[in-house]
């Protein structure tokens, strides 16, 4: 009769942390076997020797090789596997002469484990048995005492081997994070920590649980210093506030939403969003943003640009981390400019200000009917609110007389109803009748409407404050197909 294959899991380094299950396998196995790096110390082993009887036979697995360079033909991984294939012939000798193996697991078996290598060699041959144990992320949690998740957040675990632009993509995805497998790649992981926006919120831990554990800064570690059984931790946005009584100056982050589908809301803007205390901004905006339990909302008028700027720079000097919300990108004809003017005053000197950029309304629009942007192009308002009008007349002639495509921003509303014909008669001075011009209507959204006409034919009835306009350039052109109109103006100029 064949003996018995456990893969037992020690938990993280404290003895205390082995599970009841895990000790009564260990002092009944025949054999304990544990791995250990070249220089023999098995920290594993070193875990559970409380709970190791006399008399059991003991297997030694020493890696051949770790971080260094090897000289096996097959290289590291050649070298590795090679090693894995030894210890499973080695263990299976056991297995098949009646004796139960008990291999031990630093953390889980089956969590970043080299257990796992053994388990895909014999469980299919042997009975098997695994005893889970505690991870070293939940060990990191406890030592920190910082809850990493609540509700419908989302962990995600990140091993530090991964590419830079992964890992910092991952980052910024994501509610909280647990970063593993630190050692040399802890120079990587600060960078994707930094460059993500979560360096402030990153606890760096090591050997948590152990006498020897240590907790700080993840900005604050030397990267020399970073032993490979450490983790770093990023809480989620609920849960890597200021401690209560402790206030620190915050930060406003404006950020584009997008012209309307969720879907074009950018995964670093969804991040910030999510990790704000605070939201502000035009009531329709902060509506599309999803509630996330003790978030506070400041919904105002979409008239009132300076006063929300300096209620958010106000919040954040309080400590709260301030998330402004634009429509489409924050940059154009939005909340960045507003945001940043307010700021030069002396009172938020100190208030960090980060702009996070998202898709404007006039990419949109011409998304949907192909390229009428594909040359130079300009960008305007028609909104004589906040500038005369004789200077927005001027520049829609510059533009015209340039013959450059444009994109009009904010054509009308219900108190400007007049100027897309002023307009549609200025480009008739230097375009022709037939020059197409889109309107994009609510593009993104329910009630999304996109059509094509010539520029003679632009009927101000037909455009609200809901829509954006595309006049097109001398060359724009205009093919009908069986999918629709498509628009494009040839990035080549005639001669």
């Amino acid at each position: 009769m064949t003996g018995k294959i456990w893969g037992v899991g020690i938990g993280p380094g404290d003895p205390e942390l082995v599970t009841v299950k895990a000790a009564r396998v260990i002092g009944e196995a025949d054999v304990v076997a544990f791995h250990s790096a070249r220089h023999g110390r098995s920290i594993s082993r070193g875990v559970a020797a409380p709970y190791m009887r006399e008399g059991q036979i003991e297997e030694h697995l020493v890696y051949p090789v770790t971080t260094e360079t090897v000289d096996h033909p097959g290289g590291y991984q050649g070298a590795m596997d090679e090693f894995y294939e030894e210890a499973a012939s080695t263990l299976a000798a056991h297995l098949e002469a009646g004796r139960d193996v008990a291999l031990l697991a630093a953390g889980d078996p089956l969590f970043y484990s080299s257990y796992m290598h053994m388990h895909k060699r014999l469980a299919t041959r042997f009975d098997s048995e695994i005893v889970p144990g505690v991870t070293s992320i939940s060990a990191a949690s406890a030592t920190m005492g910082t809850p990493l998740v609540e509700g419908e957040e989302i962990l995600t675990v990140l091993p530090g081997t991964l590419p830079e632009a992964e890992l910092t993509r991952r980052l910024r995805e994501t509610d909280a994070a647990a970063i593993l497998k630190l050692g040399r790649t802890y120079p990587n992981v600060r960078r994707a920590l930094t460059d993500s926006g979560r360096i402030d919120e990153a606890r760096y831990v090591e050997r948590a649980s152990t006498s020897r554990e240590r907790v700080t800064s993840a900005a604050q570690v030397s990267d020399d210093e970073v032993p490979y059984f450490s983790i770093a931790v990023v809480p989620s946005p609920s849960n890597s506030r200021p401690r209560q009584g402790v206030v620190d100056v915050g930060e406003v982050v404006v950020v584009g939403l997008g012209p309307g589908d969720q879907r074009w809301t950018t995964s670093e803007a969804a991040q910030e969003l999510s990790r704000a205390t605070d939201l502000v901004g035009y009531g329709p905006y902060v509506d599309r943003v999803p509630h996330r339990p003790g978030q506070r909302r400041h919904a105002s008028d979409n008239r009132v640009e300076a006063e929300r700027a300096a209620m958010a720079l106000d919040l954040a000097k309080n400590g709260a981390t301030v998330a402004v919300v634009s429509s489409g990108d924050p940059g154009v004809f939005a909340m960045a400019a507003a945001v940043l003017e307010v700021a030069a005053d002396e009172q938020w000197r100190d208030v960090p200000v980060r702009i996070v950029p998202g898709m404007t309304a006039a990419n949109a629009v011409a998304s949907r009917v192909g390229a009428p942007l594909g040359h130079d192009y300009a960008v305007l308002s028609l909104s004589d609110r906040l500038k005369p009008w004789d200077i927005v007349a001027r520049r829609i002639s510059a533009v015209a007389g340039a013959d450059m495509a444009f994109a009009v921003y904010n054509p009308a509303s219900k108190s400007r109803t007049w100027q897309v014909a002023a307009m549609r008669d200025l480009v008739l001075e230097h375009r022709s009748p037939d020059t197409p011009v889109i309107i994009g209507r609510d593009v993104a959204g329910a009630e999304e409407s996109v059509r094509v006409v010539r520029l003679a034919d632009l009927d101000p009835a037909d455009v609200d404050m809901r829509c954006l306009l595309i006049v097109g350039s001398s060359t724009t052109t205009v093919r009908e197909h069986a999918d629709g109109r498509r628009v494009f103006t040839p990035r080549r100029y005639p001669n």
